[in-house]
């Protein structure tokens, strides 16, 4: 299932990156076709298709949201200015650590992260890390254990 769940991360970004890249709405790009595409494309690898819509369509409706969110954690870099991969690796994951909250906030931090690593530039990994890791420490639900913990155990 976490496999599962991993490229369908992968898919709901190629659809977003897609849409957002030929022009999304002010183009009257069909989200849609895009996502259904994408999704019949991985047909025999993703059997939960209803994560991938929830992730695409949470993304897409709550934009405003994040980007509201991505700019005061990334205060040097306008959303505007932030590479399209690194934008929608950040709205996936903040979907996923603040408005959806069904996976723990490590994992969705760090699924961002490994996105990151194999789409996005030398240094994307860095900057999702400490955007999402700034939001988290900033939400109402950040439990300073946790990075207590991660600490010890990396030493």
């Amino acid at each position: 299932m976490a496999s599962n769940r991993h490229l369908g991360r992968i898919v709901a970004m190629q659809t977003l990156y897609e849409f957002d890249f030929r022009g999304g709405e002010t183009e009257k790009v069909d989200l849609a076709e895009i996502l259904d595409r994408n999704l019949n494309e991985f047909s025999t690898s993703i059997d939960d298709t209803n994560f991938v819509h929830d992730l695409v369509d949470g993304v897409k409706d709550s934009q405003d949201q994040i980007d509201g969110i991505i700019g005061p954690a990334a205060p040097e870099w306008p959303v505007e200015q932030i590479a399209k991969i690194d934008k929608i690796i950040l709205r996936i994951g903040i979907y996923e650590l603040m408005i959806k909250r069904d996976v723990p906030p490590k994992v969705a931090i760090n699924e961002a992260v490994e996105l990151a690593k194999a789409f996005g530039g030398e240094n994307s990994s860095k900057f999702i890390n400490g955007v999402l890791g700034s939001v988290y420490r900033a939400s109402d639900f950040y439990e300073p254990e946790e990075d207590n913990q991660a600490k010890t155990q990396a030493s």
